[in-house]
């Protein structure tokens, strides 16, 4: 019987898991790429996220309360499909996510101190590592904090977007391609990279075992997150085409920097960057908790070395899996890419949520399946925006599960007779 973790979070605790995830990733590192693919039509490409995000949130919160375990789709995968496919969620979601971690380090290096960008990014991983070890409480109270500065800091610029006298409308403005007409695969290659924003939740669902009374808390914790993130997505994004343009905002490294400096209010560039940061470092906190919880459950079932199952006695943590997790962002940070790691993360992600969806469906009533129509549609939208991605993304995804499979079908080889 493997250790348990304690049931120590509540709803604010979770809620403030999940805005650290989405906030910290989506609004200082999706916006730009998302602009660059849809043009003038970024806000469709919101819109589209926020229904596939929906429609996982909803598939997902309804398996969580069913399944409070560690683990999220790799644990719903298993029982709901079949081990293999429960497998491919773990590894998808541990391999993009892990990319994640990578980039969220980057971002807070770059934003401190450009010059140091990788030793910060190394640093932070290392610090934060350490913090998550000393349980998941004090991680959630640390969380907490960061959100709070970040949402006041997205605050003031939005209210600088909004109420500046530049504006530069994204219909009239010169889009990046000519002519401006709607481009279909421009909106959903934008809705794909948007989503590695809206994919925080996740992180709720993984601490399921961490939750207490979760059949009701997690439900809760992501419809609360979901929607406060949806609103502050929606507000940026139109203060950044209200006052950029979509090409001056697809082309911009730093955009919301670049929106109060235009705006006229540069005195908050220091300020925003200062929340980058800070959003990078709660994003970070929250995806190092998530995708040790994965290692766990895949540890416990053998997926992945069963010495990474162990539970500290005392703080009650999965210190190995922390500690693996930890060193395995750090080797990455010497070969990462901000922009890359975004597709390759929302490549492996949307997989991951595609077999959430097919899990959910085949919930029954009784066991709070939800509408029908929520996981067809999520499937459906999870592999279209997946296959819309850069081609470079799929084609790293692709390889990767190649890898992933390999790997289960040699652990998983009949003994010879």
């Amino acid at each position: 019987m493997p250790e348990e973790l304690a049931r120590r979070l509540g709803t604010a605790d979770a809620v403030v898991v999940g805005l650290s995830a989405m906030i910290g990733a989506g609004v200082f590192a999706a916006f730009a790429p998302a602009a660059a693919a849809a043009g003038p039509w970024l806000p469709l490409s919101l819109a589209l996220a926020a229904v596939v995000a929906y429609c996982n949130a909803t598939s997902s919160a309804r398996l969580a309360a069913l399944y409070p375990e560690s683990g999220g789709t790799y644990v719903y995968g298993r029982r709901r499909l079949g081990h293999l496919w429960g497998y491919l969620a773990g590894w998808g979601f541990t391999v993009g996510k892990t990319a994640s971690c990578a980039a969220m380090a980057l971002t807070f290096g770059a934003y401190a101190a450009p010059a140091l960008a990788r030793p910060l990014a190394i640093g932070a991983v290392v610090a934060l590592t350490v913090l998550n070890l000393y349980g998941v409480q004090r991680s959630a109270g640390v969380a907490r904090v960061l959100v709070a500065f970040v949402l006041a800091v997205l605050a003031a610029v939005v209210v600088a977007g909004l109420t500046s006298g530049v504006t530069e409308s994204w219909v009239a403005y010169a889009p990046l391609t000519e002519p401006p007409g709607f481009d279909l695969r421009g909106v959903l290659q934008g809705g794909g990279l948007l989503f590695f924003a809206f994919a925080g939740y996740a992180r709720i669902a993984t601490l399921g075992e961490e939750v207490r009374d979760p059949a009701r808390t997690i439900p809760r914790a992501v419809t609360v997150a979901l929607g406060v993130t949806l609103v502050v997505y929606a507000l940026v994004a139109f203060a950044a085409l209200r006052v950029l343009g979509d090409g001056p905002l697809a082309r911009s490294a730093a955009p919301l920097a670049d929106l109060v400096r235009r705006a006229g209010a540069a005195w908050l560039v220091p300020v925003v960057q200062t929340g980058a940061a800070v959003a990078a470092l709660g994003a970070l906190l929250a995806l190092l908790l998530g995708v040790s919880r994965t290692v766990l459950a895949m540890a416990r079932e053998r997926d992945l070395p069963g010495v990474l199952a162990a539970v500290d006695p005392v703080r009650q943590v999965p210190r190995r899996a922390e500690l693996a997790v930890g060193a395995a962002v750090v080797v990455l940070l010497l070969v990462a890419d901000l922009r890359g790691a975004i597709g390759f993360s929302s490549f492996g992600v949307l997989v991951y949520y595609a077999l959430a969806n097919a899990s959910a469906y085949t919930l029954s009533r009784a066991e709070g399946a939800p509408p029908k129509v929520v996981p067809v549609l999520g499937l459906a939208l999870c592999l279209v925006l997946a296959a819309t991605l850069p081609l470079a993304s799929v084609v790293a995804g692709l390889a990767v599960f190649a890898v992933g499979v390999v790997a289960w079908l040699a652990r998983h080889r009949p003994a010879p007779r």
